[in-house]
């Protein structure tokens, strides 16, 4: 198994802003490179925030140009990278909440939420997940928040022979303990690794706990952020052993 390095991009996002928040997440890319991060994972809607009653207004297709200064800076930085916003698959198409993945190679690959969380039904509709990411020896699934609560959508990723479970969260302090524990478990039922991308503040009038973490395959946790707040949560594996660390991304 080759070496990889992975993150958390546990991010503050600014409320339906969403240039602003393609600026931070710009800032958090190039900070991750510098710190040799191959694949980097946003939170759920980190583009919008956990906006549902602005989710219609801001909704965009996948391939919009105004996403496109993330997807180039992807493929400058040879930096997979997974970011939360409204998508429509089409101008007529129901809002679904996105996880969008910039490849190193320039390519675009589109995830959908499709288990929603009680009172999301308002702003979206569930979505058709996606297929895992590949990158070289790495098999990586995509979850959004309350698909991991389904135990059925870790078994898929498992079954499809993903090493890594990669979620997308919106998780407050209240939901902390019962959700990691989920994740933690999934890590030792299924023997893979599992990156929770929390958000690192207010958002949608909710307070997210942050706290974004990794585990490794077995359940030992890794590495996690200490609370709220910018910071990249760092994981390195090699020689199938792993590290990490927490750093504050500066500047934004």
């Amino acid at each position: 198994m080759s070496a990889f390095t992975l993150a958390a991009a546990q991010s503050v996002s600014i409320p339906g802003d969403l240039q602003a928040n393609i600026g931070r997440h710009l800032a958090f890319m190039r900070q991750a490179a510098e710190r040799g991060v191959e694949f980097l994972l946003f939170p759920e809607l980190s583009l919008t925030g956990y906006e549902k009653a602005l989710a219609a207004g801001l909704a965009i297709t996948p391939d919009a140009p105004v996403l496109a200064p993330l997807r180039e800076l992807a493929r400058e930085l040879k930096l997979v990278t997974v970011v939360g916003m409204p998508i429509r698959l089409g101008a007529e198409e129901p809002v679904l909440i996105g996880a969008l993945t910039f490849g190193a190679d320039g390519s675009l690959q589109v995830y959908s939420k499709q288990h929603l969380h009680d009172g999301e039904e308002i702003a979206f509709t569930p979505g058709n997940g996606g297929e895992p990411l590949t990158m070289a020896d790495e098999r990586i699934a995509l979850a959004v928040c309350a698909d991991f609560s389904h135990a059925s959508h870790p078994l898929r990723a498992a079954q499809s022979e993903a090493n890594l479970y990669a979620a997308s969260v919106l998780i407050t302090g209240n939901g902390y303990a019962p959700d990691t524990a989920l994740l933690q478990g999934y890590a030792r039922e299924h023997a893979m690794a599992v990156l929770m991308a929390n958000h690192g503040g207010m958002t949608g009038g909710w307070q997210s706990a942050g706290r974004s973490a990794l585990w490794a395959a077995g359940g030992q946790q890794v590495v996690a952020a200490e609370g709220e707040g910018d910071v990249l949560v760092i994981g390195r594996r090699v020689a199938g052993q792993w590290s990490g660390e927490v750093v504050s991304v500066m500047g934004l």
